[in-house]
């Protein structure tokens, strides 16, 4: 497997530029399984989960097509689609799989779907994917390891109806998206994640037919409609790729700008780094950070839009364990996600895990170690550790990085880090 090699200690400066968002990406993939019509989709990240959705979608039948000038742009037709399944083999390592659930029930009738898999961060149920589809009149069982899904006999399109889901759940609620854009009524989701990636998908939604309300708000309305047709739509900017190289440069100190980046996406990250130390200033399209000494160590809890996002505790943590005082991060969405507290350890971190809570003192110096990555974001973290630490750190297992960010390590080449990829 590839590794990285980081040599620590330089400053990063420049200019670098965010993909579109990986969350985004993925569920406006799917939406193109609604219509029989091409959708275009610009600034699709290249990422292993992107591959990923686009062989299991041309396995169905998609055509899918990468542009000969442009990678970041991908052109889907679904007119000739034939097998409505996403099975396992294609999809163990990818959890984002669920999302064809509901483009494939709402526009089909019918849809089996394996359960999915991805990072081993904890418990992250479909149960509210299946009652919210339940609830819109389909007929779901789980068996052998399937979602098998259909209409019930003489009903040809999903009924509208009022979701409201136990917990928030983000892939939940743009599944109802999709589903209730081509279902007959209205359809109601309270309690429904709020997510910037959300709003873009249900834009994408608008432009294909869509009549959508209250996207960005925790209830949505959503009017069905008999056809969607295409469209051509650009992937929102990457917040979390945009919070990790804020993050970096916090942490290894310097002057970058991020092109593209959407600080409005950001709020609370970035209110963290400036009562950090960090400078950070914004406009229409950038974000720019400017960084020197230890930064001063911040305490947060996780929790959902519009608070600090999971998908930044670990990155951060990486620049608390090297900031100076005692900071506590408390993880309240998914219950293994200090997996790279262990990993950090092998740097020299000072970090304690109490339950839920992670304590950190903050030291001047990581020293340079092997270590693994345990999922994705850990993968980020570890970077950001390998930026700051004495000597050289191997990050190895980094296949989770490259199902999140496009091409990381020659983005931090450009900003004057010391990294290379080594292949296997």
């Amino acid at each position: 497997m590839d590794k990285l090699i980081i040599r620590g200690g330089k400053p990063l400066t420049g200019t670098v530029t965010i993909s579109g968002a990986k969350n985004a990406a993925l569920p406006e993939l799917c939406a193109a399984l609604l219509t029989a019509e091409t959708v275009t989709l610009h600034n699709v990240p290249g990422l292993q989960d992107v591959a990923t959705m686009l062989k299991l979608i041309r396995n169905m039948g998609v055509q899918a097509d990468r542009s000969a000038t442009e990678s970041c742009t991908v052109t889907l037709n679904a007119g000739a689609l034939h097998s409505p399944e996403a099975p396992y083999e294609l999809v163990k390592t990818m959890r984002a799989s669920v999302l064809a659930l509901g483009p494939l029930l709402a526009r089909f009738g019918r849809a089996r779907v394996s359960l999915p898999g991805g990072c081993a961060i904890g418990s992250r149920p479909v149960d509210q994917h299946i009652k919210g589809l339940q609830a819109m009149g389909a007929h779901i069982v789980v068996e052998h390891g399937y979602m098998i899904a259909s209409l019930p006999a003489g009903q040809t399109r999903l009924k509208g109806a009022n979701i409201t889901t136990d917990m928030v759940t983000v892939t939940g609620t743009e599944n109802f998206l999709m589903a209730a854009a081509l279902a007959e009524g209205e359809t109601i989701l309270e309690n429904a994640a709020q997510e910037p990636e959300i709003g873009d998908l249900a834009e994408m939604l608008i432009k294909m037919g869509a009549q959508i309300e209250g996207h960005g708000t925790s209830r949505i309305r959503i009017q069905g409609v008999e056809r969607l047709h295409g469209c051509a739509h650009q992937v929102v900017a990457d917040r979390i790729e945009a919070g990790t190289f804020l993050c970096a440069v916090a942490a290894a100190g310097g002057d970058v700008v991020l092109t593209h980046g959407r600080a409005d996406h950001l709020d609370v990250v970035i209110e963290k780094l400036r009562e950090a130390g960090a400078v950070v200033t914004a406009g229409a399209g950038f974000i720019r950070i400017q960084a020197s000494g230890r930064m001063k160590a911040q305490s947060f809890r996780t929790t959902e839009y519009p608070g600090f996002p999971t998908d930044m505790q670990a990155q951060f943590m990486a620049l608390n364990a090297i900031a100076q005082g005692t900071s506590t991060v408390t993880e309240t969405i998914f219950e293994n996600r200090f997996m790279h507290v262990n990993e950090m350890a092998r740097l020299g971190a000072k970090i304690q895990i109490e339950g839920k809570v992670a304590v950190i003192e903050g030291i001047e110096k990581l020293s340079g170690a092997t270590v693994m990555a345990t999922d994705l974001r850990a993968s980020a973290s570890l970077v950001i550790a390998g930026l700051v630490a004495d000597g050289e750190t191997q990050v190895e297992r980094i296949y989770h990085l490259d199902r999140g960010y496009d091409g990381m390590e020659a983005k931090l080449r450009g900003l004057g880090a010391d990294i290379e990829r080594l292949k296997a």
